[in-house]
């Protein structure tokens, strides 16, 4: 892979501790990383013994974090964080969505210093979601301050809690990362449950953008954020296609065969369904992929269609 800074050797002797990583994301990082050589290692609420990761307890909520489990690592990869999409946003629920990702961090950070921990690498999991709920012309990029919104300012207490890391002296790199596509735990999956009746249906206007990336590519930009020793900072990890949701559900029909009923969900239906949380749903802009390209990072699925028949069809 090109742009990687790492050889064989240091990669095999290198250890990963990876937060959330029972997650979905976590979950392929993890498989790749262990098939790359590293020794991983995850932080979890409950361990899980066997297989070839080692398991240790923490709880952010409460502080508490088993402290061997930093002894010898190398790099901290933090996907943990409560789903954003899972519940209803009431104000306890938001409150949950912003302090699980803050609190997981500073307890990183003040676990790290408190051990006098050389890390080499800090790689902090960010969103899309930074740029805001908004549907513009507009296409951002990683210069561009952070909305105001709640994902918003989410994103940027997330970000402001990794730069800790960066101020430390420790490398650190933030990959906002839009849709993911992966079949069976993602919002991808969400989106085909109504092809178990044969069809699927559009959201909204259809004109708001869903800035996407495949899971394989992702873990590969993670595993390029671990070995690439000129990658720091912020970097929207999506595809450089951009689509609409419209030309996300019309291909997405396509690939699995089945037709898209004409008639969209109304924006009111969801409103009233979800709340406030229907704004992910409902709005999107465009992200720009060419910071990280010009990292050297090539796509394994820079085509939509192609990545989405991956996903559905394995191949």
């Amino acid at each position: 892979m090109s742009g990687y800074k790492t050889n064989n050797n240091d990669r095999n002797s290198s250890s990963v501790l990876i937060t959330g990583g029972s997650g979905m994301i976590g979950k392929h990082l993890t498989s790749l990383l262990l098939a790359r050589g590293y020794r991983v290692s995850h932080l979890s609420r409950k361990v899980i013994t066997g297989g070839n990761v080692r398991s240790f307890k923490w709880d952010p909520d409460k502080g508490s974090i088993d402290h061997d489990a930093f002894a010898g690592i190398d790099f901290i990869v933090h996907l943990a964080g409560a789903n954003i999409g899972e519940k209803r946003w009431t104000n306890n629920r938001k409150r949950e969505i912003l302090e699980s990702r803050i609190n997981s961090s500073l307890l990183l950070f003040d676990t790290i210093q408190s051990q006098g921990i050389n890390l080499k690498g800090f790689i902090s999991a960010s969103a899309s979601g930074i740029y805001g709920s908004e549907t513009s012309q507009k296409i951002f990029n990683e210069l561009d301050r952070p909305s105001d919104d709640f994902l918003g300012s989410v994103c940027r207490s997330w970000e402001d809690a990794a730069d800790l890391f960066g101020k430390a002296g420790i490398r650190t790199i933030k990959l906002r990362t839009g849709v993911v596509l992966e079949k069976n735990d993602s919002a991808l999956s969400k989106m085909m449950i109504p092809g178990k009746f044969g069809f699927l249906v559009q959201t909204g206007s259809g004109h708001q953008y869903m800035p996407w990336i495949h899971i394989s590519d992702l873990c590969r930009i993670y595993l390029k954020a671990i070995e690439d020793t000129e990658m720091s900072g912020a970097y929207n990890a999506v595809a450089p296609q951009h689509a609409t949701h419209k030309e996300f559900m019309k291909t997405l029909a396509g690939v699995m065969k089945i037709p898209l009923i004409p008639f969209p969900v109304p924006e009111v239906v969801l409103k009233l369904i979800l709340g406030e949380m229907s704004e992910i749903i409902l709005k999107g802009s465009r992200l720009s992929s060419e910071k990280l390209l010009n990292t050297g990072y090539r796509f394994l699925y820079s085509s939509l269609k192609d990545a989405l028949f991956n996903v559905i069809n394995g191949h």
